[in-house]
């Protein structure tokens, strides 16, 4: 990009980082948007960065990619261009460094034939990205396998204690959840090496995951529109699980140089248990959001989850989770392009 049409942009994004306030949850900060050619922005991540199950995802690869998802209402906000990789199901070694094969949408149920492989996220940051934000790591360290764990121990103890914890912390589980976790740190950080030597130039943020449980009150045992049959003991064992996710994200973070853009503290009062209204996350079996009608209906072993949710959400951000990263992520990458100059 030309040096003068480079440093016009940064201007303009340094006055908005001067002049933005506190951005409410669902409303778009101030700015007019810039020259969407001006600058580079490339989102690598996992189904929370894609914006999973909000309304409306593109259907034709099986990355559930939504056009509310925060990359894209962050790059609409500031006028950039965007390359979107991100992909529901990615980890950080089978997704961003390496191809994903495994790919969950939505929509949940594949062409006949299945989802193409995904390439490498890692090939979309090139010489040319000025722009880079990383979320991902709840899939490296088996979040949803763990979800499924609780769900079914939860009904074996009647609700009673936090036997998912036991089996995690102090059980045959734990061995391997630590060996997942350091594989975490290790992927982690040969990510944010190779986005350097890819792009030596970019500004890198790493997103890190916005609350799902950190308050269990409000929540009840047996509603999938909450955390279905997790025990309320479980329940914290789950957010002690996320804040160590995002720990090792902050912390890789860190050693890299890169910007850690923290979604949970702003969200404690608004995760699965908060009422209808202040909800940004979905619960395990949920209604959708986000404009239109598009639809996944419950197949495979969503079918046996009772409850009349239209989809297996499975705990991800609803649209005002999403607009709530998009937000913060905005703010952050405002920051970045000013201080490029």
């Amino acid at each position: 990009m030309p040096s003068r049409t480079r440093s016009a942009v940064v201007a303009a994004l340094a006055l908005m980082a001067l002049t933005a306030g506190p951005v409410p949850a669902t409303a778009a900060p101030p700015a007019a948007p810039l020259d969407h050619t001006a600058l580079d922005y490339t989102a690598l991540g996992d189904s929370y960065s894609a914006g999973a199950f909000v309304r409306p995802w593109a259907t034709n690869d099986g990355c559930g990619r939504s056009a509310s998802s925060y990359p894209q209402q962050t790059a609409r906000r500031l006028g950039v261009r965007l390359t979107d990789a991100t992909c529901s199901a990615a980890e950080v070694r089978a997704g961003v460094l390496e191809p994903q094969t495994e790919l969950s949408g939505p929509p949940s149920v594949p062409p006949r034939n299945g989802w193409a492989p995904r390439p490498a996220q890692i090939k979309a940051v090139t010489a040319a990205t000025d722009l880079v934000t990383l979320g991902i790591g709840g899939n490296s360290v088996g979040f949803i396998d763990i979800i499924k764990k609780c769900v079914e121990q939860g009904v074996a103890a009647f609700g009673i204690g936090s036997p998912c914890s036991t089996h995690y912390t102090r059980g045959p589980g734990a061995g391997p959840l630590n060996g997942r976790f350091t594989a975490l740190e290790a992927d982690f950080a040969t990510v944010l090496k190779e986005i350097k030597a890819r792009a030596p130039r970019a500004k890198v943020a790493v997103v890190g995951y916005p609350a799902i449980v950190a308050d269990r009150t409000g929540c009840s045992f047996g509603s999938w529109r909450q955390l279905g049959t997790v025990t309320k003991g479980d329940m914290s064992f789950l957010d002690t699980l996320e804040r160590r996710v995002n720990t090792v994200l902050r912390a890789q973070a860190q050693r890299a140089g890169a910007v850690y853009v923290d979604t949970y503290a702003s969200s404690t009062g608004h995760g699965v248990c908060a009422g209808p209204e202040q909800r940004w996350m979905y619960g395990i079996k949920d209604n959708l959001t986000g404009p239109g009608t598009q639809s996944d209906p419950p197949s495979g072993l969503c079918r046996m989850v009772p409850g009349n949710g239209e989809a297996c959400t499975v705990l991800h951000p609803n649209l005002r989770g999403a607009t709530h990263q998009a937000d913060l992520v905005t703010r952050a990458l405002t920051g970045l392009a000013a201080r490029s100059r």
